[in-house]
């Protein structure tokens, strides 16, 4: 009797399985293998570097690193929650506009923050150590702090050859570069919908049995009738671009977030940017999605599409944090609506008109995107620097 319940699953499942036609295939091998490649950031010369990483870990957890003492960058970056916060909005020192994005899979941006204001992961970190309402110190106080400490200064010494020297804002980007070489370091494993996309590449039957047929019913909405792949492509799940998703993006009375167009404005003006003086590829070639990038006015209101790997332990979502849960961001797109929509942008959006169980099956496949992976663990690097 057990052998013929299992028969009927495997029969099931390699059924359901079949029933994706060619292109929704080509659309799921799409999103792997993962992890997806890497190479080292040429614009970051300490990129990939184990001193760096280990400089950039500890800063990353280091209070001091704020005006007041009291607050690291991993307190809107907590490990246990995706390396995110779990609020609408980020607390620092004082409360910001945004949701704190996760810094699980950043290796594999090339904007970043939710207006894609920096070009560069390094410059990306600059930001929340001088923002006054996030960690609230500068230049100044961000190398007198390594200069002060022993025990950074010595890791500092190592990483980039020489004792941290008197030009502050060098310091100051030189310790924003350890700090991008751990996050890189920061990947989610590998999930279930994993495991079901290698199965159907090798024809694995009864691999892909192992996988919910509730999921499977879910993905082939998420590739086919929801389009959700147009803007959630590729092994991490995101385009890493901007698009207006009919999220209001009003902050308070009287006063609007502009997303990627005031993003566009910032990067361009940002001297920290890839066609400033700390790039340090010598081609220019991490330079050229900056050079090219132009100011319209459809990228108001347009904001970053997150990855969705482990985004269960990301909620709450969206920009500024307004959707609690999966099922209210899968309501959303059922029930979007175009006027809320800029008129001049592309037309990608429009409404599913999802059915309860289509509902259900699409919440089953995100939930797949979560990996298997523990706690986070400090590596075991020495104590004593010398």
């Amino acid at each position: 009797m057990k052998g013929a319940c299992l028969l009927l699953v495997l029969v099931s499942a390699s059924a359901l399985a079949a029933s994706f036609t060619d292109e929704e295939v080509r659309k799921i091998q799409s999103h792997g293998p993962w992890p997806a490649p890497w190479s080292r950031d040429p614009s970051n010369r300490v990129s990939g570097n184990a001193n760096a990483t280990d400089l950039g870990e500890r800063l990353f957890f280091e209070r001091r690193l704020s005006v007041n003492g009291d607050i690291s960058c991993s307190r809107c970056h907590l490990p246990e929650r995706n390396w995110s916060d779990g609020l609408p909005r980020a607390v620092g020192i004082a409360e910001v506009d945004r949701n704190a994005p996760s810094v699980v899979n950043v290796r594999y941006h090339h904007w970043f923050g939710w207006d894609g204001a920096h070009d560069s992961l390094w410059a990306q970190s600059i930001n929340p150590i001088l923002d006054a309402r996030e960690l609230g110190m500068s230049a100044a106080s961000v190398a007198r702090f390594i200069r002060g400490d022993r025990d950074l200064s010595c890791r500092y010494r190592n990483t980039f050859g020489a004792a941290p020297g008197a030009d502050d804002e060098k310091v100051l980007v030189d310790a924003a570069k350890a700090l991008a070489a751990f996050q890189e370091t920061l990947v989610s494993g590998s999930t279930a919908f994993d495991d079901f996309r290698d199965a159907l590449a090798r024809g694995d039957g009864a691999a892909m049995a192992r996988y919910p047929e509730n999921a499977q019913r879910g993905l082939k909405l998420f590739v086919g009738k929801g389009a959700c792949s147009v803007c959630h492509t590729g092994p991490a799940f995101t385009n890493g671009e901007f698009h207006d998703t009919g999220i209001p993006f009003f902050l308070r009375r009287g006063e609007a977030d502009p997303g990627r167009y005031g993003g566009i404005k910032k990067v361009l003006s940002d001297r920290m940017n890839l066609l400033g003086p700390y790039n340090d590829d010598p081609k220019r070639s991490t330079a050229v999605r900056t050079q090219h990038v132009s100011l319209e006015h459809r990228n108001f209101g347009e904001f970053k599409v997150p990855s969705l790997r482990n985004l269960e332990s990301s909620m709450p979502y969206m920009h500024n944090g307004s959707l609690a849960s999966l099922r209210d961001v899968v309501k959303h797109y059922s029930e979007i609506s175009p006027d809320r929509l800029h008129s001049d942008g592309e037309a990608i959006l429009k409404p599913l008109h999802l059915s309860d169980g289509e509902t259900a099956d699409l919440i089953a496949f995100l939930q797949t995107l979560s990996d298997r992976g523990g706690q986070y663990q400090r590596r075991p690097f020495p104590e004593d620097c010398r």
